[in-house]
This record gives structure tokens, C-alpha cells and sequence, in this order.
């Protein structure tokens, strides 16, 4: 018994002292947590959806997702044996003034428009997780890294999930970042992490933010949440409408399908380009992460444009094959006709091209 409490003792004590490290960020407080407290979405010392969200439709909640991740093994396909096909493309070599898109895998993304770059939730470490064993990409998936990118004029940030805000990328960005912009709270993390305050734009739902030269950030509502230790909801996730001089894009953040889809597409009218969340879903959580239908009626209540499928093909996060969100999501647009395209990792989109075609790379590939 005495043996058994020491093993017990020594592990809760080494949980307490790797939680203390950098990677899980910090806890806001003072002028942060001020402006966190007035928000209306803030009660009771924790952030909440629009409206109620329950986080998993299992009775059993976080039990049943944590056994089916140990001990189902029904579930394959989950990561592909092949190596997944990129083109790494010199993005410091692209002139500034073209219009482009280049997905990195997952909910990574390069936006270079009207002049201005903006970096969207980079993950260009292996592991999507604060312990660097767990959570690996897939082979092939990681070949960008902080060098890779230009000058940033503005790092969007959605939420802090470990899949979105990686501490090893953010860490090595920050000389190349001229602004960030993140929902309220998430500012501590980045504090923590060397980031000036006055490079911190924090953001609550529905605000604006004028960048200058005609281009306008809006923050909305998506239904999901956040945190990265065992305490949830201390730091807001955001979706966010980018207007430029040219065009009206929509980044999606993760979310599960809600009335903020229709409420945005009424305020814009149109979105040229949306970025939309396409995997990792479950019935289990459906509140919470979209499943690939819903994704067509989002599309259609934002009234997008183009519709690039994010949240897929880097890290296996959900207990469905891997490939299986893009081809759920192409059988369902088969009725609508959406425009879908279908980069591999690093090819470059023309924002401008109405007419480029991609191929289905994932076709053939286990």
C-alpha cells in the first residue's frame, strides 16, 4: 500500500510540473480578464455558444470517446500507409501582388490578397499535442516550417486548441508576425510566449477591426470551444469575416453547424472564398465539429462562392478514415454543384482563376 501511494504521489507530481511548462500557455488575468468579465458571452467564469451546446451526445460522455480511442478497433483507415502527395511551393517568391491560397494540411493556411499576407492557425510542428509522442501528422504531411514563410502582416488565430495554436510554431514566428489578432483571452498564451501587447489584437464576437488600406476583420460566433488544460472555456473561439479591397472571405474556425451560418450569410450577402471545417467529426460531439453534409447547407447559408475544405488530411483526430471527410463532402455537393477545390498540401489556389481544376489526389491512396 505504502509502494502504491508513492507511485501515485510521484506521477501526480510529475502531471503538476510538466503542466507548468510554456506549452500550455497561461491563465489571463488583470486588464485581460477585465475586459473578458464584460463580455456578454462570458458567465460564471467560463465563455458559452450562442446557444446550448452539449459537448458529447453519449450519456457517457468523455468516457466513451476516451474508450473508444484505447480499446475499439473497429475503426481503420484512420491514417493512410501511403505517403500523402505535396508540392512545396516558394511562397517568399510569389510576388505580393498576386492573389493567392495555399493550404499547409489540416486547419493551416497561407492567405496572400490585395497586398497583405495573412497566416491562419499554422501547425508546422509533427504533433498535433502538448506531449510530442501523441497526435502525429501524417507521412509526407509536414513539409513547411516557420523559414518557409514570408513577412506575416497579420497571424489569425481561431482558438487555442493544440491543432490550431502550436506553441513550437507560434515560439518561432514571432520575429516574422507584424500583428495577431485571436478571440479574448487567447492574448495570455502569446504573452506568455514573448509576444509584444501591442502586437495582440484580441477580439470578442461580433466586432470589427479596421486594418487600414480598406481591408476590415469581423469577428462571429462558431460553436465549439476551447482550452488547453483540464479547464474548458476560458479563452474564446472565433470565426471570422476577412473584407478586403477585393474580395469577402470567411474563416471558419471548428464549430458544429448552428444558426450563425445563416445570421453571417444575411450581414454579407456573399462570401467570395470560405475556408470550412470538414473532419474530425463524430456523431458523438456533433454539436461541436460539422459532418461533411452539413458543410453543403453552410456553404449554402453563407452563400460562398468557393468552398475549401479545411480540418482534414494532416492529423487523425476522429475515429473515421482519414480520406473519408472529402469524400463524403464530394458526394454530397453532387446535387449542389458548389465550387470545391481540391488543392494538395502547398499548391497554390488563384484566388482570381474561376475556371482552375484540381485533381482528386486522395483517389486511389490507402
Amino acid at each position: 500500500m505504502f509502494v502504491l501511494i508513492v507511485i501515485i504521489a510521484v506521477v501526480i507530481g510529475f502531471v503538476f510540473l510538466y503542466m507548468q511548462l510554456p506549452v500550455f500557455g497561461q491563465k489571463p488575468k488583470g486588464e485581460r480578464l477585465e475586459r473578458m468579465e464584460k463580455s456578454p458571452n462570458y458567465r460564471n467564469e467560463q465563455f458559452h455558444n450562442q446557444n446550448s451546446t452539449t459537448m458529447f451526445v453519449s450519456k457517457k460522455g468523455m468516457f466513451s470517446v476516451i474508450k473508444d480511442k484505447l480499446f475499439d478497433n473497429k475503426h481503420e483507415g484512420l491514417r493512410p500507409k501511403d505517403i500523402i502527395p505535396t508540392i512545396k511551393t516558394d511562397l517568399k517568391s510569389i510576388p505580393k501582388e498576386k492573389d493567392i491560397v495555399v493550404w499547409f494540411g489540416h486547419s493551416s493556411y497561407y492567405i496572400q490578397i490585395d497586398g497583405k499576407r495573412f497566416l491562419i492557425d499554422p501547425v508546422f510542428s509533427k504533433h498535433a499535442s502538448p506531449v510530442p509522442i501523441m497526435i502525429s501528422c501524417f507521412e509526407g504531411t509536414n513539409i513547411y516550417s516557420v523559414e518557409d514563410m514570408p513577412e506575416i502582416d497579420y497571424l489569425i488565430i481561431t482558438h487555442d486548441h493544440y491543432d490550431h495554436l502550436d506553441y513550437r510554431t507560434i515560439k518561432k514566428l514571432n520575429s516574422k508576425v507584424e500583428h495577431v489578432i485571436c478571440g479574448l483571452g487567447v492574448g495570455s498564451h502569446l504573452e506568455r510566449w514573448d509576444y509584444s501587447n501591442d502586437k495582440i489584437m484580441e477580439m470578442d464576437w461580433n466586432e470589427t477591426k479596421d486594418l487600414g488600406d480598406s481591408f476590415k476583420i469581423n469577428s462571429n460566433p462558431t460553436r465549439h470551444f476551447s482550452g488547453r488544460t483540464t479547464k474548458r472555456n476560458t479563452t474564446l473561439w472565433l470565426s471570422y469575416v476577412l473584407q478586403t479591397p477585393s474580395k469577402t472571405l470567411f474563416i471558419s474556425g471548428d464549430g458544429g453547424y448552428d444558426s450563425h451560418f445563416a445570421e453571417i450569410g444575411k450581414k454579407y450577402r456573399k462570401i467570395d472564398f470560405a475556408f470550412l471545417e470538414t473532419g474530425q467529426y463524430n456523431e458523438k460531439w456533433k454539436y461541436i465539429h460539422s459532418m461533411p453534409e452539413q458543410v453543403i447547407q453552410e456553404a449554402k447559408d453563407l452563400n460562398a462562392q468557393k468552398v475549401l475544405p479545411i480540418h482534414w488530411g494532416k492529423f487523425a483526430l476522429a475515429e473515421h478514415p482519414w480520406k473519408e471527410p472529402i469524400e463524403r463532402l464530394m458526394v454530397s455537393n453532387k446535387k449542389e454543384n458548389i465550387n470545391i477545390p481540391t488543392p494538395m498540401i502547398g499548391e497554390i489556389i488563384d484566388l482570381n482563376d474561376e475556371n482552375q481544376s484540381f485533381s482528386a489526389w486522395w483517389e486511389g491512396l490507402e
